[in-house]
């Protein structure tokens, strides 16, 4: 019996190492209006590149022409490796960054997928997160799991660990059935985000988001979010971590995505990476695309939250010698320090 095509779609996305595969018309994005009245509203922050192109970004149908199907593709990065966070002094990085980057993991795949469907008669544009498409609206409409009360996509196989990919394809392929939404009345993503960034159910506020702050702000971090930041340097985990569809989440099979050695440092060593240290110990990585002097803002204020008396020598030695942002930073760090002591000494 001839394997349908939506089949042999599928059995290349598997031999690729993908966790789910699921097709969708291609069609203007279900929330294609909210995001343009969200843009309006400028609530993407120093995140300039959404504002480009924002008619594409709504239909993937401008992107290629005689665009079909919207193929939706998830990949598990939950890590196989346990790391002790709660130590003091070591900084948080965001789950997805543990590994190598993650553009250039599923690139790879994605190129090699396009080839596939070529051979099966399809012209098609691929995207991670980088490319102009809503890609949870089409990733809900294939049912690679619904949107969360967080806007985190959640599978309930993968939980929230998994990224999404998409290719936008002329093969006519039968869109597969969303499916429902599992929430129900759990708003534990809400309840526990230190900055209030999610404002209401499906709402969010980047411009309040602790992930936003570490990694697009391009300038000093506002004093009222500094606190709230804590150890983190890169990203946030919180809202993703309390989902209770995490008990289903199983182990990457993805070898790059192994935890690299920079999980677990502490932030001190951090404070005394020069330029081609830091290019070094982030090869290969989404920190790297941050940049030596944000990373360094984001581990002062870390140490700050979190350090002793014992590091400010560390952070006057930065004062001393980096940038006035950086240094901005470093100040703030020692006064958060200097007041927490006191009030133990008292």
């Amino acid at each position: 019996m001839a394997m349908e095509l939506e089949e042999k779609v599928k059995l290349i996305a598997k031999d690729l190492g993908f966790d789910d595969c699921r097709f969708t018309k291609a069609k203007e994005a279900t929330h294609a209006q909210e995001f343009q009245k969200w843009l309006n509203e400028d609530k993407n922050g120093d995140m300039e590149w959404m504002e480009n192109n924002p008619e594409r970004r709504k239909d993937p149908r401008l992107l290629v022409e005689g665009a079909s199907t919207v193929i939706v593709l998830a990949l598990n990065y939950f890590p196989t490796e346990k790391v002790d966070l709660n130590k003091s002094g070591v900084g948080r990085f965001a789950k997805y960054a543990w590994g190598n980057d993650y553009h250039n993991v599923i690139d790879k795949k994605l190129k090699n997928f396009a080839k596939a469907l070529e051979e099966l008669g399809g012209e098609q544009r691929f995207y991670v997160d980088y490319g102009p498409i809503l890609e949870r609206d089409f990733a809900t409409d294939a049912g690679v799991g619904w949107n969360g009360k967080s806007t985190v996509q959640i599978h309930p196989k993968l939980g929230t660990w998994f990224f999404l990919a998409e290719l936008v394809t002329t093969l006519n392929l039968n869109p597969d059935q969303p499916m429902p939404n599992r929430c129900g009345t759990c708003t534990k993503c809400i309840d526990c985000c230190p900055t209030d960034a999610i404002t209401a159910p499906n709402k969010m506020d980047p411009r309040r988001c602790i992930s936003y702050f570490t990694i697009e702000h391009k300038g000093s971090i506002p004093l009222e979010f500094r606190e709230s930041i804590g150890d983190r340097v890169f990203g946030c985990d919180e809202c993703l971590e309390v989902c209770p569809w995490n008990r289903f989440a199983k182990a990457s099979k993805e070898a790059k995505f192994a935890t690299r050695e920079f999980v677990g440092m502490p932030l001190i060593q951090f404070l005394g990476l020069n330029e081609s240290g830091f290019r070094s110990l982030f090869r290969r990585s989404p920190v790297k695309r941050l940049g030596r002097e944000r990373f360094l803002r984001n581990v002062c204020i870390a140490i700050g939250n979190s350090g002793k008396e014992k590091d400010i020598p560390h952070l006057r030695k930065v004062i001393a010698e980096e940038s006035e942002m950086i240094k901005e930073h470093a100040k703030w760090a020692i006064d958060a320090i200097k007041s927490r002591s006191s009030l133990v000494h008292n």
